[in-house]
């Protein structure tokens, strides 16, 4: 492994001497936050297509798409990227910027919709062909804010809902997704190129989605921050679904400040009628303050506090690390776990080890009942604006049965028992509307 990882950093240090030898990017942005990017932008040291090409060089020299030599994070670049760049450019010279991401190239997950020349797949064949024909909400308040959409990132195939047997960040159109930090490690999943990418300095700001665990596992095994908000809070529509009742939307990114930025920039401003998540945003807000009605934030960042966990009283189990209860944890695991404990209690908070013999967890089997009930609804929902791609305007069945017919390229290390035991269940594919109301896809 550190071998692996020193050829990692010898491309790396060779990439940074060439961008500032060719005038791209100075060296001290390589790591640099979004507000030093946009500092740097404003005193026009640094240009929105100089920080593009960067990272398209960044990620042609590490990420080796396609390969296990690499991070394997990025399974398309936007070929439009660049004229964006160029356009948020042109712009800031006429002093007009659309927020605080103008300019700034990020990351979206290839099953988020974006009505342009990439695909969105889920990582999957069966979703391969014409692009989408819109937007998803998300990409839409990207391209508002002025951030530059630099490509889409690799995922576990179907937000790891195909198989029990899956593999975090393998998809049968991206393939296996490695940990920056060892490429022999789990990257976690769903969201896996997007916690990687954010790792490895593939953009400013990656974004994820999640129904379980899918944003903040990656972020976890990545090293990276990582927010999961509130369903509701960031619209799901045009996103490849599970789950209506659980699915969110939310960032990858290296610092607090950052992902709490494009937290702000991606979130439902009113309701989206596409999604009725979002009625919980209030509806006739002009964008005036900090706040909007019901103290709902435009901008995360004001809450960013350094001394926040002060007075905070937090409760902690020690059982159960792992989350297996026939793994036993690594001592560098426990002594890590420790230094972040004494790391909240030197920051003011008081930690309570709590005994969870008597707790009562929730049931995994209900659960995965009401994933797969609203899976099976919702994707149909999602397939039906669809065109020009195998599973246009069908159902489950239409994805189980291409599978099948493509097991080669679709299944060549685990099924989809997950979308077998899906299908089984009754009713069947034609599931009724929700009470509350389910995502709606416009075309």
């Amino acid at each position: 492994m550190k071998k692996i990882l020193l050829t990692l950093f010898s491309i790396s240090l060779t990439l940074q001497l060439q961008a500032q030898n060719n005038g791209n990017v100075p060296t001290q942005h390589n790591e640099a936050t979004i507000a030093q990017l946009q500092a740097a932008m404003a005193l026009g040291k640094l240009t929105s297509v100089q920080l593009t090409n960067y990272y398209i060089a960044r990620i042609n020299a590490l990420d080796q798409r396609g390969s296990d030599h690499g991070v394997n994070s990025i399974i398309e670049l936007n070929p439009d990227a660049l004229a964006m760049a160029q356009s948020a450019d042109n712009l800031r010279k006429q002093g007009k910027l659309l927020g605080p991401l103008h300019g700034i190239p990020v990351l979206l997950k290839d099953n988020t919709d974006t009505g342009d020349k990439m695909q969105t797949t889920a990582g999957s064949f069966a979703l391969f062909g014409r692009p989408a024909l819109q937007d998803s909400t998300v990409a839409a308040n990207l391209r508002a804010g002025g951030a530059v959409i630099l490509g889409k990132t690799n995922l576990s195939e179907w937000a790891n809902f195909r198989s029990f047997e899956s593999t975090s960040g393998w998809s049968g159109r991206g393939g296996q997704t490695n940990n920056p930090y060892g490429l022999d490690r789990n990257p976690c999943g769903s969201s896996s190129g997007s916690g990687a990418a954010a790792s490895a300095n593939f953009a400013a700001v990656s974004f994820g989605t999640e129904t379980d665990g899918s944003i903040v596992c990656p972020g976890n095994a990545n090293g990276v921050v990582a927010i999961k908000p509130t369903v509701g809070l960031t619209s799901r529509a045009g996103v490849v679904p599970i789950s209506h009742v659980q699915d969110t939307v939310g960032p990858h990114a290296r610092t607090v400040a950052d992902a709490a930025t494009a937290l702000g920039v991606i979130q439902s401003r009113t309701f989206d009628g596409r999604d009725p998540a979002t009625r919980g945003v209030p509806l006739g807000w002009q964008g005036t303050g900090k706040t909007r009605p019901n103290n709902i934030p435009t901008d995360y960042t004001v809450f960013i506090d350094p001394h926040g966990l002060k007075g905070a009283r937090l409760g902690l189990t020690r059982a159960g690390l792992t989350g297996f209860t026939n793994v036993t944890t690594p001592q560098q695991v426990l002594d890590a776990f420790e230094e972040a404990v004494n790391a909240l209690t030197a920051a003011g908070a008081t930690v309570v080890d709590l005994d969870a013999a008597g707790f009562t967890f929730p049931s995994a089997d209900g659960e995965l009942l009401v994933l797969c009930f609203d899976f099976r609804r919702d994707v149909r929902a999602y397939f039906a604006t669809r065109v020009g791609v195998p599973v246009a305007g069908g159902t489950l069945q239409t994805a189980i049965d291409f599978n099948n017919n493509n097991a080669d390229v679709e299944m060549p290390f685990f099924n989809q028992d997950i979308f077998d035991l899906c299908a089984s269940l009754a009713p069947g594919v034609n599931d009724p509307q929700p009470a509350f109301g389910g995502i709606t896809y416009n075309q």
